[in-house]
């Protein structure tokens, strides 16, 4: 027997919400929608809204919100989830909340809390190669040969935007955009916070303790 559950995951970057969101989906036949993918994805085929994207990601400009709304409604009318799904990326501000709200039910809110300093340490220390791409996080999976990479032999660099710098103003960014989103949802009593420090297998044990799954 199958319950419909529609989730949102929220969290700063490196908190791992990619990852436990693909571990929920997988266990419970949900859908993962994560909404930067479509945009990249557009970008990447050459659409026209991946046209109108790349025109304001080139001026260092976020995407409007009416673009967002769009895609996530569009993206959610295709009702390829018979069981429910798991969206990462949206929303992003207060008025995406409410959006949501309006035109969908959820049953809970993920909000997997990193302190600050944890974010630095964890994105600080990630590395791409730059010539597969391959991800690499010198905490967690080092490579075999300091700076190479494992699959082609590469050489390792820290992504453009990984600077301090650069993280400080993203978090900045996320705390004051993402806070007026998680009050929306906390007056519906739909936010579980679980401590996203632990290891992977913990973080999801408790994910699905506090949702009652």
């Amino acid at each position: 027997m199958h319950l419909m559950r529609k989730y949102v995951v929220m969290g700063v970057q490196g908190s791992g919400k990619g990852t436990q969101a693909t571990l929920l989906c997988k266990e419970y036949d949900l859908v993962h929608i994560n909404v930067g993918d479509i945009f990249r994805w557009h970008v990447q085929n050459h659409t026209k809204l991946g046209a109108q994207v790349r025109r304001t990601m080139a001026t260092g400009e976020l995407i409007g919100d009416d673009q967002v709304e769009s895609v996530v409604k569009e993206r959610l009318h295709q009702h390829d989830w018979n069981y429910g799904f798991v969206i990462d990326g949206f929303p992003r501000n207060g008025r995406q909340a409410e959006f949501f709200l309006e035109s969908f039910d959820i049953d809970g809110v993920i909000h997997l809390d990193l302190p600050d300093e944890e974010v630095h340490r964890r994105v600080l220390n990630r590395r791409l190669c730059s010539r597969c791409g391959m991800d690499y996080n010198l905490i967690a999976d080092r490579p075999e040969v300091e700076g190479k990479c494992d699959v082609c032999g590469g050489e390792l660099v820290t992504r453009a935007d990984d600077t301090p710098e650069a993280l400080s103003a993203r978090l900045r960014e996320y705390h004051t955009k993402t806070k007026p989103v998680l009050d929306i949802f906390r007056r519906k009593e739909y936010v579980v916070s679980v401590d996203a420090r632990p290891d992977v297998d913990t973080v999801q044990h408790d994910i699905r303790q506090k949702l009652g799954l």
